[in-house]
């Protein structure tokens, strides 16, 4: 995805006209505690690995990154934060991360509990791992035709 691309789509409104990265805001603030400097810094990792993530806003109230389609969803519950990866299955985890939704054929997730910390090196490699499978993947699709 361009930057330009990456611009004009990370503008996109919300019904209530605040930016998905507005709302991302929010959210961190809302929760408060140990889950929103939690998702503060998993955000800004996710931006270190990859300077051209957009940021939306989705399933009413999600967040998710996305660089040629999803890399992952940051969600909140009451004991974890959990970072999806749409499509981390097809990704080498080295470190382990991944400690939750390992039977799927699909996604994989990093659940985060209070205190714990987070290896940023192997998370920012899992990012960019993720971005590389994407941008791989929307390369092969075939250019769509008129008629």
């Amino acid at each position: 995805m361009t930057k330009a691309a990456a611009a004009k789509k990370s503008s996109a409104k919300a019904a209530d006209g605040a930016s998905p990265s507005k709302l991302i805001d929010g959210r961190i603030k809302e929760l408060g505690d140990w889950r929103g400097e939690m998702l503060a810094r998993i955000r800004g990792l996710i931006r270190e690995a990859d300077p051209d993530v957009v940021e939306e806003w989705k399933w009413r109230g999600v967040p998710v990154w996305e660089h040629d389609g999803i890399i992952c969803t940051g969600e909140t519950y009451k004991e974890v934060v959990k970072l999806t990866f749409a499509r981390g299955a097809a990704l080498q985890d080295p470190a382990g991360l991944f400690n939750s939704s390992l039977d799927g054929n699909v996604r994989r997730a990093i659940d985060i509990r209070e205190g714990e910390k987070i290896n940023e090196k192997a998370l920012k490699a899992l990012i960019r791992a993720a971005v590389g499978l994407n941008a791989s993947k929307a390369k092969k699709k075939p250019a769509k035709r008129s008629a």
